[in-house]
């Protein structure tokens, strides 16, 4: 569920079950009509959907093993529409506060979405009879953290809703659950493959959604800045956190940083790894296996999320030590 169901004063209540449950369904992503400008590429245009399955944008060739999972997830558009309109008041009340005329202020809005993705550790069942699936979760999430507008004719854009509690689980919005091994790299990629295309699909388009009675438009910008160091390397295709190249936003290696701890600077971009993991793949230059490892510096997998090259936990102990 999105949002408690209480009562107008505030304290829980209890309701007969249809009630609760007609309630539940407004709160759920798949309740509200909504439209994108243009249509999103390879995404139906469906808005009522509720829960689907996690493997349902995966088509398996011939030679693939069959995924050994259970995965349940949202649409991600779906679900960032659902979010947006549990923020409505809050978008509403921002308008206000800044003395802007909600009539007038019907495009130009855009949020600023979290990204989080982690491993929930050991989820077995301890004498259960279950389905034989990894014995291990990892969850998608994500938060709104900032919704902007920018009035016609203005220069700035105005801030109109600031998450006060960005990593609080009550603004954290599951978006994805899947029974595997967050080491587990195919699997990871079968899976979140398709939560990718349709958040790239989403930057070139605008939504269109009735906030406050009126239609409005919303653009989105996602930043990844909620995954810890071992996701960070899983998704760019990078080798474990023992491996000589200790760093997961440099070339740089554990004798390297040992030597010089102040000339470190963001040197890896997704695109970049995608082009060592093409040469690791194919291996031009007949290399042997160091020489490849050391020209594609620690790529061995191919990256399927592009994370922000934001300050990692190692630049930051280098920061600290330099202070």
């Amino acid at each position: 569920m999105y949002r408690t169901v209480k009562a107008t004063s505030g304290r829980q209540i209890f309701q007969p079950l249809h009630t609760l449950r007609s309630a539940e369904k407004e709160l759920l992503p798949g309740f509200h009509q909504y439209e994108w400008q243009p249509a999103l590429k390879n995404v139906s245009s469906s808005w009522d959907v509720g829960i689907i399955d996690g493997l349902s944008g995966w088509t398996a060739s011939v030679d693939d093993v069959p995924a050994d999972t259970i995965s349940r997830r949202f649409r991600y558009d779906v679900a960032l529409v659902s979010a947006l309109k549990d923020l409505e008041e809050d978008i509403m009340e921002g308008l206000r506060e800044r003395g802007l005329d909600d009539s007038t202020c019907t495009s130009g809005f855009t949020v600023v979405v979290k990204e989080s993705c982690d491993g929930m550790g050991d989820v077995s069942e301890k004498h259960g009879s279950g389905p034989a699936v990894p014995e291990k979760a990892v969850r998608f999430s994500f938060t709104i953290m900032s919704i902007n507008i920018r009035a016609e004719g203005e220069e700035d854009a105005v801030t109109i809703f600031q998450e006060q509690k960005p990593n609080s689980e009550l603004s954290c919005r599951p978006l994805c659950l899947m029974f595997v091994d967050e080491s587990d790299h195919e699997t990871l990629t079968a899976i979140l493959g398709p939560v990718v295309a349709e958040r790239k699909a989403m930057l070139e388009s605008r939504l269109i959604l009735s906030v406050g009675g009126l239609l409005r438009s919303f653009r989105f910008f996602f930043r990844g800045t909620g995954y810890d160091e071992k996701m960070v390397r899983e998704m760019e295709g990078l080798e474990a956190s023992g491996s000589t190249y200790v760093c997961t936003l440099c070339d740089s290696t554990r004798a390297e940083a040992s030597q010089n701890m102040v000339l470190h600077s963001i040197t890896r971009s997704h695109t970049e790894n995608l082009e060592r993991y093409e040469m690791w793949r194919t291996n031009p230059f007949s290399e042997s296996a160091e020489e490849l490892r050391d020209r594609v510096k620690g790529v061995s997998a191919k990256p399927f999320m592009e994370t922000q090259p934001t300050l990692d936990a190692l630049h930051c102990d280098i920061g600290n030590a330099t202070e």
